[in-house]
Parts: C-alpha cells; structure tokens; sequence
C-alpha cells in the first residue's frame, strides 16, 4: 500500500508540475531540477548534477548539453580537474530559475497545500532520511 501511494503520488505530482512548466515556460521537469542544482552549487559539475538527482552521469550530461545550447547554462574549465567542467546558469537560466519556481510552488501549494506547513516540512525530511537510508543500503549492497 506504501509503495503503491508514493509511486502514484509522485507521478500525479510529476505530470502537473511538468504540464505547467511545459505550458507557462517551455521547459520539462528536469530542466527545473537541473537549474536548481547547478543554481545551489557555485562549481557545479555534471557529476554533483547527476549525484544529487539520482541519475546517470551520462544521461545528465546530455542534459547540460541540450540546456546549454537554450542558453540557460554554460559550461567553463574546470581549474582544478581539466577531466570536467564548471556549470553556471546563465542571466537567461537564472531568470528561467525564478519565474518556474513560482509556477511548481504554486501547484504544490494547489496540490499539497491542505497539509500544514509543519506536516510539509516532517515530510521533506523523513523523505529525505528514506532516500538516504536507501542509497546506504544499495551501496552496502554493492559492496557485498
């Protein structure tokens, strides 16, 4: 019952953070996501995207890539490791950051918003203890 309601709820929340991105900004979900991280890391690489995000280094670098030539980011060498780059959001990303994040607030408020702010605020953390109970498990798996 658990698994079957948090898969659900985060493809019902998914598919209308990403209907409204998509209508309001031309952009999909993990566009958004990629500009939040890339806007919270002042030498992001495609490997703290790809960390943070759960996905392969691969897959994340063809993102960066797609973005990049939208001119919401742009990559630098790297000073300290010539094997990767700096990521910076651009003026037009930092401006695209903005004005997407008042559209997914306000479907999460539409969407989650009958839930107290405390309960909001629990949940984010209990979710993120979960997720990194799990990765300690798949990497204890792993190792195995």
């Amino acid at each position: 019952l658990l698994f079957g309601e948090l898969v659900r709820l985060e493809t019902e929340l998914w598919s209308a953070v990403e209907t409204r991105l998509r209508s309001g900004h031309g952009i999909v979900l993990p566009t958004f996501e990629f500009l939040q991280v890339i806007s919270r890391q002042p030498r992001c690489r495609v490997h703290d995207i790809a960390t943070e995000l759960s996905i392969t280094v691969g897959g994340t670098s063809k993102i960066v890539d797609r973005m990049e030539a939208a001119g919401l980011c742009a990559r630098r060498a790297n000073p300290g490791d010539r094997r990767s780059s700096i990521i910076s959001l651009t003026p037009v990303g930092r401006r695209m950051l903005a004005e997407a994040t008042v559209t997914v607030d306000d479907e999460l408020r539409l969407r989650l918003g009958q839930l107290p702010p405390r309960s909001l605020a629990q949940l984010t953390r209990t979710l993120t203890r979960l997720r990194a109970a799990a990765r300690s498990a798949g990497e204890a798996e792993q190792t195995a």
